[in-house]
């Protein structure tokens, strides 16, 4: 049997989705059974049997291909990495968890096989799509979300949908340019491509869950707030290291108040107080980057523990060389009190900011 190269790529990410496996398979089967065709399985190490059903899958049909990361999490990433590890000219994106209309990608490949569209979109808020049967609060959620995304990506009416499909060289235009956080992979291709691309939306209704756990949680709404972020103030900032700031700027208000406690109520000696408030408002930043600016790199278990040792080493050194550099500066009357103050923030936050990067929440 002559081997043929797949004209198309489904790349589905998947985190604990073992139940709808099989039938996901016998539904692509089905619908591109005309096609040269691959799926590739980007799996964020499941801890259910997602992996060992794709494998055995994979046995019997080489179409069938695995990817399995480890130490690394986010729907956006994970789209990113299959979609590189393969080399069919034309690409689709689809969640695992049989909500998609699998039987979409057939007119999705025909529009871009005729050079109609560099970007196919399953859409829900065209007309002839819906949302199915969600509840008012997650379809008010959503509502809000795709406002906010239609004010990057103006060109898009569903820039929240997860189900598309893309020709690899329109996608090499935004590859080296995506932020690849938290879910929505799709408005972050359009936002950094570096030239608008030709969109065709095709309706769709949103089906049901059928086995398997939603992943929505309100961290995904924080990451949706991120990558806004980083579209926008991205190319002058880093988006991790102003969250890092803004929630080392909280700290210094956690830290004033648990201090204020402590004094004015707890009537703590001022030493017992301040290295209280110290303790509470490290315990505050190191909780809230490993769930917020790091939550891809979030550490758990045994690690957790670790982690938090070297977050209070490395600030603690940052907190020194905080006061010595503004020390420096303001003896030198070179510069006013203000001014120092704020050149041994910037130095401290900086430093703790790229320490913490390499050695707390180190990318693996």
């Amino acid at each position: 049997m002559s081997y043929m190269a797949p004209e198309l790529t489904v790349v589905v990410p998947t985190l604990n989705e073992a139940e709808n496996i099989a039938e996901l398979l016998a539904r692509l089967h089905r619908t591109l059974s005309g096609l040269n065709w691959e799926v590739i399985f980007v799996d964020d190490d499941s801890t259910d049997a997602t992996r060992a059903n794709i494998a055995a899958a994979a046995q019997t049909d080489p179409r069938i291909r695995l990817l399995h990361r480890i130490g690394r999490r986010g729907l956006s990433s994970a789209c990113i990495e299959g979609m590189l590890a393969s080399t069919a000219p034309v690409l689709a994106v689809m969640d695992a968890d049989l909500q998609h209309d699998e039987t979409l990608l057939t007119p999705m490949f025909e529009a871009i096989k005729a050079q109609r569209a560099d970007l196919v979109v399953g859409s829900r808020y065209i007309q002839g799509g819906d949302i199915g049967e969600w509840s008012a609060k997650r379809a008010s959620i959503s509502r809000i979300a795709t406002f906010m995304g239609r004010k990057l990506v103006s060109d898009l009416t569903d820039p929240m949908s997860g189900f598309f499909m893309i020709r690899r060289d329109a996608f090499n235009l935004a590859v080296r340019k995506l932020s690849a956080i938290g879910f929505k992979i799709l408005l972050d291709i359009v936002a950094s491509a570096n030239r608008p691309l030709k969109i065709l939306e095709l309706p769709f209704s949103f089906g049901q869950r059928v086995a398997g756990e939603s992943k929505l949680d309100a961290n995904v709404s924080g990451q949706f707030l991120l990558l806004l972020l980083d579209k926008l103030v991205g190319r002058f900032i880093p988006v991790r290291f102003l969250m890092f700031s803004l929630i080392g700027a909280l700290g210094v208000a956690v830290h004033l108040a648990v201090l204020w406690f402590a004094l004015n109520v707890l009537k703590l000696p001022f030493a017992f107080a301040q290295g209280a408030a110290t303790l509470v408002a490290i315990v505050n930043n190191f909780a809230l980057n490993n769930t917020f600016t790091f939550r891809d790199r979030r550490l758990r278990g045994a690690a957790l523990l670790r982690g938090f040792v070297s977050f209070a080493a490395i600030c603690s050194l940052g907190a020194a060389a905080n006061v010595g550099v503004a020390s420096f500066l303001f003896g030198s009357a070179a510069a006013s009190w203000w001014l120092a103050g704020i050149a041994g923030g910037a130095m401290s936050a900086v430093w703790n900011y790229a320490v913490t990067s390499l050695f707390t929440w180190r990318a693996r």
